[in-house]
């Protein structure tokens, strides 16, 4: 067996920040390496990986995408992981690089101490945990909240004795990483980069690399190779978590909810955009994400929505035996009203 450790990249961010747009470029520029891809979903359909088993890179095909869904990987180590890296290391073609794409809403810092579980210790290091940001949304204030408000509220709720589930978990992301990508930096002006910068350097003692992207275009040699060995370093990254709780106390993600809402054709996809627009800004929906199905044509529509930002383009054709439909995830806050938000949806059909 080759004693050589495999690198393992992290690749975490924030709900809509572009992971997945990032990876899917890097497996087609990755130089000829055998990547192979864990995907964590949050919810029940797997959108990222679909997106990314249609890419077409040789170097990465659908039998080197491994999807983990319905929990986060924090949670789920014993159960899914570890298995799963095993599994990945006992292939007779060992990949060349591991790269991991974390959902929106895990917590990167347990991830990364699994990796110092003694059967994956020997074989792959953490060669690095990239963090991707929103740029649009951190200069429009996405996660900068009113300190004044919140603290006039903490003292008429004794209940409030924390920062904002958002804002804590924007914080641990940019903790733990060796290198953050401020992506969409097309989507505001250079004094609206300063400010996100500034934002971002604020949010984290340590400071990291940082690096400006546009649609999630970075290049395979500043991304892969890092050669960090962060699993080595994970105490010194403590997430907001890991303080409060260091007693061992187990943890869940009350704060978040996700649903999928199936539907059939859609015969207007512009109308149906901008009534999905209004849906998300009146019930504060984080997330939006899935496979439009438009009446009359051959191509899927793929959708991915962060706040009232909503991308969208026909990815690839339906397959002959694929059923065709219309299906997306919300994910929300755990207040978030589920059947509002559901009924709303399937009104458009």
């Amino acid at each position: 067996m080759n004693q050589q450790k495999i690198p393992a990249t992290v690749i975490t961010g924030f709900l809509g920040a572009g992971k997945t747009t990032m990876i899917r470029n890097l497996l087609t520029n990755a130089g000829g390496k055998k990547i192979a891809l864990i995907i964590n979903e949050f919810g029940d359909l797997g959108v990222d990986g679909d997106v990314l088993k249609g890419c077409g890179a040789e170097n990465c095909t659908e039998d080197d995408i491994i999807e983990l869904t319905n929990g986060c990987i924090c949670c789920t180590v014993a159960d899914d992981f570890i298995p799963t890296m095993t599994k990945l290391l006992e292939r007779e073609q060992r990949p060349d690089h591991i790269v991991i794409e974390t959902s929106g809403l895990a917590l990167p810092q347990p991830l990364v101490a699994a990796f110092n579980w003694p059967d994956i210790r020997t074989q792959v290091t953490v060669d690095g945990v990239i963090t991707v940001v929103d740029s649009a949304a951190v200069a429009a204030g996405r996660f900068a909240d009113d300190h004044d408000a919140v603290d006039a509220r903490r003292a008429e709720d004794e209940s409030l004795d924390h920062e904002s589930p958002i804002e804590e978990l924007f914080e641990d992301q940019l903790t733990c990483a060796d290198l953050i990508v401020l992506n969409k930096t097309d989507l505001i002006d250079a004094a609206g980069l300063i400010r996100v910068r500034d934002e971002v350097a604020s949010r984290t003692v340590r400071k990291p690399v940082m690096i400006e992207a546009r649609n999630g275009e970075v290049s395979a040699g500043i991304l892969l190779g890092l050669g960090i060995g962060t699993e080595d370093d994970v105490a010194n990254r403590k997430s907001h978590h890991e303080l409060e709780h260091e007693d061992g106390a187990p943890h869940d993600h009350d704060e978040f909810d996700s649903f999928v809402v199936e539907l059939g054709p859609v015969a207007d996809p512009a109308s149906f955009i901008a009534a999905l627009r209004t849906i998300i800004s009146t019930h504060d929906v984080l997330r939006l994400k899935g496979f439009v199905d438009v009446s009359g044509k051959p191509m899927r529509l793929q959708l991915q929505a962060v706040g009232s930002r909503i991308d969208h383009y026909f990815d690839r054709a339906w397959g002959a035996s694929e059923k065709r439909a219309t299906r997306l995830v919300v994910i929300g806050l755990h207040e978030m009203d589920q059947d509002a938000v559901r009924a709303a949806i399937e009104a458009l059909a």
